[in-house]
């Protein structure tokens, strides 16, 4: 296969856009929440290309060209995208970074990828990287996007106004962005996506869920991260879709309702908080939970079924009509990533007519490798089936040849053109050879195909370790399996070197409250509820019978530490894409997990 008949046009970002413009000039693009007004106001794609052009033109002004790289620190907005794309269309690349990142990570994002210009949000960031200038030798400039003075994003697009210059079409093998990992482990590493990656990633999504200009999603994802990206950003400005920007993750589903998206990308946790808040309410009300519990049982029966019974239309008008409500109306799916949804969760959105898809990728491959989706068939508890184009491989010369599972290895137009500054990581992760003419990587993952051809996680190789009888634990596999467990929030397995493994649980408080075995327990607080060492006794033996069905006996963890703080970003447990970080869990409860032996 030739690639270049994979990254047909449009093959670059630059490209993307005008087409885009040229397309859809007046429709939809971005959606503001206006404070004042309580309503969203809409921005077209013409409205966005004049602020490009201008900005594009300042950039040229003051020494931007191809092969060097932009940099900038902010949340979703629309000027993110109005740099990135005035960085593109000068041949240069863009680096993104998080804003909720220490400043010793911008320095060193900063400093790695050789940034010549940085754009910051306000004020508040211009302080802690003013020092950069003189700190960073490729550092030029850095400016100020929500500021005044000459050096505002403001002023640059009003200098650009009178420097107009044409827009640079890269090559799909050029370098589009450098987008560094989450750090779980050591330093992060800029993982260089190409042109050809980023548009073929955007474009593949539409024939996955057959979008078109009517589609609308709300922008939760950051585009710091490829998935956000991939998703939202790149995927609906292609294909003439809108993108509303949430307020704060706080007013998520205030903002769901008031710009009633069609679609959500997130990660599972806001799809189990809106299920438990749905189900304490159902479970606070007698006569609610009564019809509640008949329309679930109706839907379980019609769940197979092409048309359904007149019993089921009857109860979904009258109570699952108003947990949609709770969506805006016009919500027709939601795709998660970072680790598998609750199977009892899915089934619920799926019965209520708000189907929910996992899938899995990584920077690494530009977002995607598998998915679930109406075209390729949706199976619960799996990541779905290979993109097109995508060829992944499991291989097990890590394990041997009998084990069930082994490393996940995919190969396609998505991956990466390889780590920024890191020959010898390269050399260890990507693939010797190539398969259709696509560049491969090995992805330190591990998994199985089931006789459907639906992909199966079951954890890290980084992560694991032996217990003192000599067995290889997999804790990711085990967490993943006690966090489907509806009363679980977060886990986290240890035993390294000792007869058996324990575990941090973080339970989850609106499942406790809603469950009628548990609410007899809880108190005001999780932290007051898990005072009572009756309900610590029975969580705990609902964890252990939970995993021996699927773990063998050495496997299951034997004692826990139930703690109230979740894991969270602003902890440190999880990084930005929300994935644990497991040591510095390890390191914050050692000696009380060490007190369990």
């Amino acid at each position: 296969m030739d690639p270049n008949t994979v990254y047909d046009y449009p093959s670059n970002l630059v490209d993307l856009f005008e087409q885009s413009v040229k397309d859809f000039p007046d429709i939809r693009f971005f959606g503001v929440k206006n404070p004042e007004t309580g309503t969203y106001e809409w921005l077209t794609r013409r409205q966005i290309a004049g602020r490009v052009d201008n900005l594009r033109g300042a950039l040229k002004k003051l020494g931007l060209s191809k092969g060097d790289k932009a940099g900038i620190i902010i949340n979703n907005c629309v000027e993110w995208f109005v740099c990135e794309q005035a960085v593109h269309g000068l041949g240069a690349a863009f680096v993104p970074m998080y804003l909720q990142e220490l400043p010793k990570m911008w320095k060193y994002v900063v400093t790695d990828a050789s940034v010549k210009f940085l754009f910051v949000r306000d004020g508040s960031v211009f302080e802690k990287v003013k020092d950069y200038k003189q700190e960073i030798p490729t550092l030029k400039d850095i400016f100020i996007i929500y500021g005044e003075g000459e050096n505002s994003l403001a002023a640059l697009e009003e200098m650009g106004k009178s420097n107009p210059v044409p827009s640079v079409k890269p090559h799909w093998s050029d370098l589009a962005h450098i987008i560094f990992t989450s750090g779980t482990t050591g330093d992060p590493k800029g993982a260089m996506i190409s042109h050809g990656n980023a548009t073929w990633a955007a474009r593949s999504s539409i024939d996955t869920f057959d979008l078109d200009e009517t589609a609308q999603v709300i922008s939760i994802l950051p585009w710091a991260h490829v998935y956000g990206q991939n998703c939202d950003l790149h995927n609906y400005m292609y294909f003439g879709g809108g993108i509303a920007f949430v307020e704060s993750l706080e007013k998520f589903m205030q903002n769901v309702q008031e710009s009633k998206p069609t679609a959500i990308n997130g990660v599972p946790r806001i799809v189990t908080r809106i299920y438990d808040a749905v189900m304490q309410g159902v479970n606070a009300d007698p006569v609610k939970k009564q019809f509640f519990d008949a329309a679930l049982a109706e839907a379980a029966k019609n769940r197979g079924l092409t048309e359904k019974t007149k019993e089921f239309k009857e109860l979904d008008e009258l109570v699952f009509s108003r947990v949609r409500a709770i969506f805006g109306g016009n919500l027709q799916f939601i795709v998660t990533s970072s680790s598998l949804l609750k199977p009892e969760i899915a089934r619920f959105f799926h019965d209520i007519g708000q189907p929910t898809y996992d899938c899995y990728g990584m920077t690494e491959s530009s977002g995607g490798i598998t998915l679930n989706c109406p075209k390729y068939g949706n199976k619960l508890a799996t990541v779905g089936k290979p993109l097109p184009h995508t060829h992944v491989v499991i291989d097990k010369s890590r394990v041997g040849e009998d084990s069930f599972d082994g490393e996940i290895c995919v190969y396609g137009p998505q991956i990466m053109m390889g780590y920024h500054n890191k020959p010898a990581l390269n050399a260890e992760v990507m693939m010797p050879d190539k398969w259709n003419g696509f560049t491969g990587i090995r992805t330190g993952d591990r998994g199985w195909f089931d006789e459907d051809g639906f992909l199966h996680i079951t954890g890290r190789f980084k992560d694991e370790y032996k217990l003192a009888n000599g067995k290889y634990i997999h804790p990711e596999s085990i967490e993943n399996e006690i966090k489907l467990l509806h009363h679980v929030a977060n886990a986290t397995v240890y035993g390294e070197g000792k007869d058996y493994n324990v575990a941090v649980i973080v339970p989850e408080f609106a499942a406790l409250k809603g469950d009628p075995e548990t609410k007899g327990w809880v108190k005001d607080t999780l932290e007051e509820t898990l005072q009572s060492e009756e309900l610590k006794d029975h969580l705990s033996k609902l964890i252990i019978a939970h995993v021996r069905k699927s773990f063998g006996g050495y496997e299951v963890p034997q004692k826990f530490l139930f703690i109230a703080e979740d894991f969270t970003v602003a902890n440190g447990m999880l990084t930005q894409t929300m994935k644990l970080k497991r040591a510095n869990v390890l390191k914050k409860y050692k000696e009380q997990l060490l007190a369990l032996y």
